[in-house]
């Protein structure tokens, strides 16, 4: 019998970037916030001596463990999904702070083409643009109501950077200046603009100076020191919910943080969320959290596998369409990089950042015409340093065998005399990908796991080849010996390299083809907010987390709306 608590204002599943925005600005306006978390609790102190790239990069020390939960894959509606044990593999993040204390930190914003993709691609191309089997749609907000919510984060992050001279006049400059040019980053440059493009260095939320956010928090400035993307920062120079929205709710005396806690179900009565029923990982007791208001802020495969475990909204179904709880799933690991080896210069490779370089966004979107292309959206294309690592960086040129002394040597050789270009592509959804519970597969606790049936679509490899084809011509015109284009895989393996996932619990205009409204309340159950990715209809180009905690933003003056003038405030 799961013992019963004292009912609160909100509770909140995961203490990660959205469960941290929504506890300190809910907190702020007044209402009593409890926010439940699986993982342990983190600080700064936690963070020291963590530059140790096997621990981290190759061992998975700051994400979620698969002795206990995992989840499934396959590839087509005929495979069998099968359990990812591979840690390297499964990269979700471990703890409060969630993936936000060992993100990359770039901080791209959507473009006003994504939020309202299918009307803006039939109004230019007419529907037969769009192929039969994608599932495209607007998200029922637009860029211009979101700007002020993108502005909100950037000044609580700090963010650094410069704009993008492609996308729509901000609101504000970025708080802080981008961080400094390296001797490829300036190369980059150099060339892209002969070419046409318009680059710009890669907003980031490692900060190029010292800095304090509105609501009083400090971050220091970055150090350049290479251990960033798998790793903590030490110095407390990354944007992170533990040293920014985290304190910034506790200060107020009205959050009340519990981790070891896992929630299992979101408990309801007559179409009404009454709290949620969690388990202390630690003892296997189990608790129920009354709440007036319940919000799922946890990472995209929980936020959904809650919602079917729990039986909120209708599963969809990919047979006939129907349903909406797992619709629209999109992974955002296809992505593609070309390196370039330059036999007579060397560069500095190691004083470096998560999100360090340059970028410009010319095929991002509906930006060139694609009349005569056989894909929709596109990808951005950025020199970018994360550092290189001695255990992982072994380059070589094309003919050097890949064993004994000929290896050692070339690898040794080319440590400091790479460049890589690197982008990240849109993904958009078809009918046939999406997230469900897995028929036989469950977890320690008997539940089922959460599983992905998703592949690699032909618009993948088409803006593939395109953007790649793209990125030799610039490593030719920057004088590299060597070019080494990487691979397409034929297939998803289901390895989450990046974190980097949406869709499930879609946000639209109406009940019928999505699960959460523009403020992510469920259309099912008012009282029932769904913030994160999980909200995507599609993938963007670049890193979710900008958008993600946009929403959420505006999302947080709904809650407040809703619980101070009750059901209905928000239609």
């Amino acid at each position: 019998m799961a013992k019963k608590l004292d009912k609160v204002d909100v509770v909140t599943v995961g203490v990660g970037w959205m469960g941290g925005i929504v506890a300190a600005e809910l907190t702020k306006a007044g209402f009593n916030v409890v926010g439940l978390d699986k993982g342990k609790e983190k600080n700064l102190k936690d963070y020291l001596h963590t530059h140790d790239e096997l621990r981290y990069t190759h061992r998975g020390g700051g994400t979620q463990s698969l002795k206990s939960e995992s989840y499934t894959v396959r590839n087509t509606l005929d495979d069998e999904a099968v359990p990812i044990r591979d840690q390297g593999m499964a990269v979700v993040g471990e703890g409060v702070g969630g993936g936000g204390s060992h993100w990359g930190a770039q901080t791209h914003r959507y473009y006003p083409y994504d939020f309202e993709i299918r009307s803006k691609t039939i109004e230019k191309y007419g529907e037969d643009k769009i192929p039969e089997n994608m599932t495209l749609q607007d998200w029922g907000i637009t860029y211009d109501e979101l700007e002020p919510h993108f502005d909100m984060f950037e000044q609580m992050a700090g963010i650094s950077g410069e704009p993008d001279p492609n996308y729509p006049e901000r609101s504000n400059p970025y708080p802080n200046p981008p961080l400094k040019k390296n001797e490829g980053i300036r190369m980059f440059e150099k060339v892209v603009k002969e070419m046409g493009y318009k680059p710009f260095m890669i907003p980031t939320g490692t900060v190029s100076q010292a800095y304090t956010n509105p609501d009083g928090e400090k971050l220091n400035a970055c150090q350049y020191c290479a251990f960033c993307t798998p790793n903590y920062c030490e110095y407390g120079a990354k944007a992170d919910p533990v040293v920014t929205v985290i304190p910034t709710a506790q200060k107020t005396g009205k959050f009340n943080l519990r981790t070891h806690a896992k929630v299992i179900r979101v408990l309801h009565e007559n179409g009404k969320a009454t709290g949620v029923l969690y388990q202390d990982t630690r003892t296997g007791e189990e608790f129920e959290q009354p709440a007036d208001l319940v919000v799922l802020t946890s990472f995209v495969f929980n936020n959904v596998r809650l919602l079917l475990l729990s039986e909120i909204g209708e599963p969809y179904n990919p047979e006939t369409g129907t349903g909406v709880i797992g619709k629209n799933f999109t992974d955002h690991h296809f992505g593609t990089s070309t390196t370039g080896l330059f036999d007579d210069q060397k560069f500095n490779n190691y004083a470096t950042t998560g999100a360090y370089g340059m970028s410009f966004t010319d095929y991002t979107g509906d930006l060139f015409d694609h009349s005569n292309l056989n894909f929709l959206h596109g990808g951005e294309i950025e020199i970018r340093f994360s550092g290189n690592a001695p255990i992982a960086t072994n380059l070589t040129s094309p003919d050097t065998p890949q064993w004994g002394k000929e290896f050692k040597k070339q690898s040794l050789f080319y440590h400091n005399r790479a460049l890589s270009l690197v982008s990240q592509k849109a993904t958009l959804p078809y009918k046939d990908y999406y997230l469900d519970l897995d028929p036989t597969y469950k977890d320690e606790n008997g539940d089922p796991l959460i599983r992905i049936t998703w592949d690699y679509s032909e618009n993948d490899m088409e803006i593939h080849k395109f953007i790649q084809a793209k990125q030799i011509e610039i490593l030719e015109k920057m004088g590299a010996t060597h070019i080494l284009p990487a691979p397409a895989a034929e297939h998803f393996s289901g390895g989450l390299a990046y974190q980097h996932n949406g869709g499930g619990a879609i946000m639209g205009v109406d009940s019928s083809n999505s699960a959460v409204n523009k403020y992510l309340q469920m259309w099912d159950m008012d009282n029932l907010f769904v913030c994160g990715a999980s909200a995507f209809p599609h993938f963007g180009v670049t890193n979710p987390t900008t958008t993600a905690a946009a929403l959420t933003y505006h999302a947080t003056e709904g809650m407040i709306k809703y619980l101070k003038e009750g059901a209905g405030a928000l239609v």
